[in-house]
C-alpha cells in the first residue's frame, strides 16, 4: 500500500537529547542557588531529576506528563527546604526554555522538508520538546506528545490518535524512532511500519525486530524507495 504519511520521534532521532537536558538542570540549578538556595543545599541537580522518578511511583497516573512531573518534583523540594512559597512556574520556565535548546542533527532539517513535498509529517514523542522553540514546526503537520493523549508509547494510544488525525490506514503509515521498546514496539503493535535509526551502532536488545535500520536520516529516503 502506498505509503501516505511519516511519523517521528524527537529526543535522540532528531536531535542528542541528554547533553541539553543535563544544560538545562545546570542552568535551573543555578536559578535555584540565586533565589531559593536552600533547594540546591539540599538537593544536587541529579537528586531533582530523581524527584520525577519517587512522583511518578507515588502517582502512577502523571507518570506519562514530563511537565507535571518535573513541576511537582521541584514543588516538592521547595516544601523539603522549607520555602512555604515558591515560583514553580518560573523555575519551571528556567528549564524548559534551556531544555528546548537542542541542535538538530545536521541532515534533519534538509530531508524533513524533502519528505515533507511527497508526504504528511508527525511528531510523536514522549517528552515535552517544542517544535515552535526549536524551529523545526513548519515541516509537521502536527505534534503529539504523551501529555496531549494521557499515555505514552508504546502505547498504542499515540499512534493510534496519530492515525486518525492523518486520515490514513496503518499500512500507510511509517514510524522513525530510536527506542526499539517506545519506537520500534509500540509502531509495530498499532501496525505502522518501522524504521529504527541507530546512531550509535547498537546491538538489537532483542524482540520484533524493526522493518529497517539506519544511521543516519539521510538513509530513510531510500528505505522508503524500496518500500514504494
Amino acid at each position: 500500500m502506498k505509503i501516505k504519511a511519516l511519523t517521528f520521534d524527537l529526543d535522540d532521532t532528531l536531535w542528542e537529547v541528554w547533553p541539553v537536558v543535563e544544560r538545562a538542570e545546570a542552568l535551573l540549578h543555578d536559578w535555584l542557588m540565586a533565589r531559593y538556595p536552600r533547594i540546591p543545599a539540599r538537593f544536587s541537580a541529579l537528586e531533582l531529576r530523581e524527584l520525577c522518578d519517587e512522583i511518578a511511583e507515588n502517582q502512577p497516573g502523571i507518570a506519562h506528563d514530563r511537565t507535571r512531573l518535573r513541576k511537582e518534583a521541584l514543588q516538592l523540594a521547595a516544601g523539603r527546604a522549607g520555602y512555604a512559597e515558591f515560583e514553580v512556574d518560573a523555575a519551571f520556565m528556567v528549564f524548559f526554555t534551556a531544555r528546548n535548546a537542542v541542535e538538530p542533527f545536521t541532515e534533519v532539517r534538509p530531508t524533513l522538508e524533502r519528505l515533507a513535498r511527497r508526504y504528511l509529517l508527525a511528531s510523536l514523542s514522549n517528552g515535552n520538546a517544542d517544535l515552535r522553540l526549536i524551529g523545526l514546526d513548519d515541516l509537521f503537520a502536527f505534534s503529539l506528545n504523551a501529555i496531549d493523549v494521557g499515555a505514552a508509547k508504546p502505547e498504542v494510544l499515540m499512534f493510534e490518535e496519530a492515525r486518525r488525525r492523518l486520515q490514513a490506514s496503518p499500512a500507510q503509515i511509517v514510524h522513525v524512532g530510536d527506542d526499539p521498546i517506545h519506537d520500534v514496539q509500540g509502531g509495530l503493535e498499532a501496525g505502522f511500519r518501522t524504521v529504527w535509526v541507530n546512531r550509535t551502532g547498537r546491538d538489537w536488545p532483542g524482540g520484533a525486530r524493526a522493518d529497517a535500520e539506519i544511521s543516519s536520516l539521510t538513509e530513510l529516503e531510500a528505505v522508503l524507495a524500496t518500500w514504494e
